[in-house]
């Protein structure tokens, strides 16, 4: 399933209030850097029960302890467009989408290798 690019009318809205609950979570909860990487603010040193699977993108926030690598921050900057996209729906779509990441078609379109999902044997890592 090819998902959409073109934003949902008044997506910005949901994009900047979850970019601005992920910021202050994120500042509250870091105990590491701070960083911006393109338009993806970057927290590391999060408590791991603040963020589900190696790290959460919430808007342009990414919340993880410290799964900072150059292929993780590309996908995760695909979740990042797909918040803009679709807004508050985002985090209702995704659960729609389902928990595997090899049928989620967020996680898929966001792509799974990069994200860390699959080792060279193609099994959920």
């Amino acid at each position: 399933m090819e998902l959409r690019t073109r934003p949902y009318p008044f997506a910005w809205l949901g994009y900047a209030y979850a970019t601005t609950v992920g910021f202050v979570w994120g500042a509250l909860l870091s105990r590491g850097e701070i960083e911006k990487h393109g338009r993806l603010w970057v927290f590391r040193g999060m408590p791991s029960w603040a963020f589900g699977r190696g790290g959460s993108c919430v808007g342009a926030c990414y919340l993880t302890d410290q799964n900072v690598t150059p292929a993780v921050l590309a996908h995760e900057e695909i979740h990042r467009q797909q918040w803009r996209t679709f807004g508050l729906a985002m985090p209702v779509l995704y659960w729609l989408s389902g928990r595997n990441p090899h049928t989620n078609v967020f996680e898929v379109n966001a792509g799974l290798e990069q994200g860390g999902y699959t080792t060279k044997k193609g099994t959920v890592s």
